[in-house]
């Protein structure tokens, strides 16, 4: 049995707005292959990432040869294909720094879009990106229309069940509350009884807080669990104190409390919970079908650009160091099945 690993709680500097799932068909996401110059740098091996971010990232260019020996672990079908599809939850309205559309008005552009073009030039492939809901791009990989998901994903051991993992990022949640209140968050899910939170349906931090508010339920107390149409929707209600806090990504959270800062709609960040739960520090992960034998060169090529210094560009880049982690694991320890 893999040893649990000991929670380690971060704050991000810059973070993302969090995904929120819409109803909406495959067909209707369609695809999007990226236009050249926001995709590879001015030389064979180059990758140019953050030049569309409306100055959410700094433009930088990060060196992606390709790695033979990486490339020959993958599956032959891909290899013939030439192309990764990278499914990305960025509609309907995206979620910066993470993924969302660039300033042209039609490119994905963020951290988890741009790794995903990353560890596609170093297998060779030409990275194309799949547009779609949360929901969707699970379907999408499901349905083989999708290759992998590069989408701030959590590990869990209930994912596992249909996918497999090459981890890549830290992944800690946060709840975020206007800035007149004063309780905080500190582990212990106790202190939510007689408030009202919102959370993005279909997420890991939904199923935390519902688990939650079951073992409050068990104690005779109350925990409202809301869930709005989008982001916009969340935050009014905030400000207008229909809810007492949002859960959502930690780098999220840091990313909206920077920029409300000193406007009438601050907010402030309330504590953070590791996504894997108590015991274990939460990892995203790039997400593929189980059996694809994607998560092997997927794990090689991170570990790559972790070793020759790309990686930590990445990552400063998008302002996301404080996500780091050491080394790209497969299907490592993730969110149990079963968790308090």
């Amino acid at each position: 049995m893999p040893t649990p690993r000991s929670r380690h709680r971060r704050t991000a500097l810059l973070a993302a707005l969090a995904l929120v799932p819409l109803a909406a068909t495959l067909t209707a996401c369609g695809d999007d292959a990226e236009p050249a110059a926001a995709v590879a740098g001015t030389a064979k091996g180059e990758v140019a990432i953050g030049g569309l971010s409306n100055g959410a990232a700094k433009p930088t260019t990060l060196k992606a040869p390709v790695v033979d020996a990486l490339r020959a672990q993958l599956p032959k079908e891909i290899k013939d294909k030439g192309e990764l599809v990278i499914g990305v939850g960025v509609l309907p309205a995206g979620s910066p720094p993470l993924n969302f559309i660039g300033s042209d008005q039609k490119t994905v552009t963020g951290s988890e879009s741009d790794l995903g073009r990353l560890v596609a030039a170093t297998l060779g492939l030409k990275p194309v990106i799949r547009k779609s809901t949360w929901e969707n791009m699970f379907l999408g990989i499901d349905s083989g229309k999708v290759d992998a998901a590069f989408s701030n994903v959590t590990d869990t051991e209930e994912r596992k069940r249909k996918y497999e993992f090459a981890s890549y990022r830290q992944d800690n949640l946060a709840f975020e509350t206007d800035k007149s209140q004063s309780w905080t968050f500190t582990g212990d899910y106790k202190v939510l009884a007689g408030k009202t939170v919102a959370v993005s349906s279909g997420t890991n931090q939904e199923r935390i807080l519902l688990n939650w508010q079951r073992q409050l339920k068990k104690q005779g107390k109350k925990l409202d669990v809301k869930h709005y149409p989008d982001l916009n929707s969340t935050y009014l209600a905030l400000s207008g104190k229909k809810i007492d806090a949002y859960l959502g990504p930690n780098p999220a959270i840091a990313y909206h409390t920077r920029t409300t800062e000193g406007t009438p709609r601050a907010t402030r960040s309330a504590g953070t919970y590791s996504g894997a739960g108590s015991e274990l520090q939460g990892l995203i992960a790039a997400t593929s079908k189980k059996g694809s034998g994607l998560a092997k060169p997927f794990a090689g090529a991170i570990n790559h650009l972790i070793d020759n210094g790309e990686y930590a560009k990445w990552l400063a880049t998008w302002n996301l160091s404080d996500e780091a982690v050491e080394r790209s694991e497969i299907n490592p320890p993730g969110l149990p099945l079963s968790d308090s």
